[in-house]
């Protein structure tokens, strides 16, 4: 993998690392809003793109971290493939690294697993400026602790991604999207009971009182589940924009929450049991992932949200707006110790995008 843009970002983490200054990995800059504020000189990984190696037939990717997910997705679409975690898409010019670093996924993620769940391996540049590589590019490469799905999330706190191997799998032959109106509890109840019977539900949205349902997988199946379940089809074009702008929060919810925004209110991501019951809790909310993740757009204290989502079993993550109370709940003093080892095994200078994560990392 050395050539003129991994040198480069050698020698730039190596000076870096002498005058102990810090660093901020940046992509596209499309997630720039996610997480703490960013810090340090920027760190531009945009250089290294392409894809390493493609085999449509063993359903594995290797691609450079500067590539532009469009670009990948665009070249797996050409060979009836995807990413099947649907991650999100903020805005244009977002990176493959960029994805892997936020470890976001999109509708499908209850049904089809997250990221981590398709990361197979991953080479990484950390503070001491050594390229390191782990996992591989089959399930069966990983022996001990898979140290590739460590960096899903981690916000860049632990070095540069430079590469990465991702599964991914076929496009479904059929999809079918339903519409419902129904009211939150109902909907909730309605949504566990059918994910107690083998229905290839594969993404579910409520808000405002309309319950959103696609089905996907093979035609018999989604016939079938479609006829048995009822509900109102949508429009196939029409059902794709939907799913789209969800996906990428440019839907009708996240319009208004940006508005909302503006006047001084928060967007926070609840993730709870699939099974929790609707949150009593002031403001606009729309749910995902059959229940389990409640996007809620309110004025309403941190401590209030952070005890309803606790109370549920869950945790609640500022995700755009007011960030004075930290993005994430504080951690126990045991898990951050744990977090402060890991962070020093990979970056001791603590050159790398620090407090992305967590103020103390």
């Amino acid at each position: 993998m050395a050539d003129a843009a991994l040198t480069a970002l050698i020698d730039r983490v190596q000076t870096a690392r002498a005058s102990r200054t810090p660093l901020c990995i940046r992509g596209g800059g499309s997630k720039d809003f996610y997480g703490e504020a960013p810090q340090g000189e920027p760190l531009d990984t945009r250089a290294l793109t392409g894809i390493s190696r493609y085999e449509p037939s063993e359903l594995v990717v290797t691609v450079r971290a500067g590539t532009p997910l469009a670009e990948l997705e665009s070249t797996l679409a050409e060979q009836g493939q995807c990413l099947a975690f649907e991650p999100p898409r903020f805005a244009d010019g977002g990176t493959v690294g960029g994805m892997v670093a936020a470890g976001l996924a999109g509708p499908a993620r209850a049904a089809s697993g997250g990221l981590r769940d398709y990361l197979l391996g991953a080479t990484l540049l950390n503070g001491r400026a050594e390229v390191l590589s782990f996992g591989g590019q089959v399930m069966k490469n990983v022996a001990g602790y898979d140290v590739s799905r460590l960096l899903a999330g981690s916000m860049g706190i632990l070095g540069v991604i430079l590469e990465v191997s991702l599964k991914v799998l076929p496009i479904a032959p059929a999809t079918i999207t339903l519409r419902f109106e129904r009211e939150q509890a109902e909907a909730l109840r309605q949504l566990n009971a059918w994910g107690r019977e083998p229905l290839p539900i594969n993404a579910s949205a409520w808000w405002s009182g309309m319950l959103v349902v696609r089905l996907s997988g093979a035609s018999a199946a989604v016939q079938a589940a479609a006829g048995q379940l009822g509900g109102e089809r949508i429009d196939a074009a029409l059902a794709d924009t939907f799913w789209r702008g969800l996906r990428d929060q440019r839907d009708e919810f996240f319009q208004s929450a940006q508005r909302a925004l503006a006047g001084g209110a928060t967007l926070w991501r609840l993730s709870v049991k699939q099974t929790a019951p609707p949150l009593a809790l002031s403001g606009e909310q729309l749910i995902e992932w059959g229940g389990a993740q409640r996007w809620l757009v309110t004025s309403a204290p941190a401590a209030l949200l952070r005890e309803a989502a606790a109370k549920l079993g869950g945790h609640a993550v500022v995700f755009r707006g007011d960030k004075s109370a930290g993005v994430l709940a504080a951690l126990p003093d045991a898990q951050l110790r744990i977090q402060r080892g890991i962070k020093h095994a990979f970056d001791p200078e603590r050159i790398f995008n620090p407090g992305r994560l967590y103020p103390d990392l």
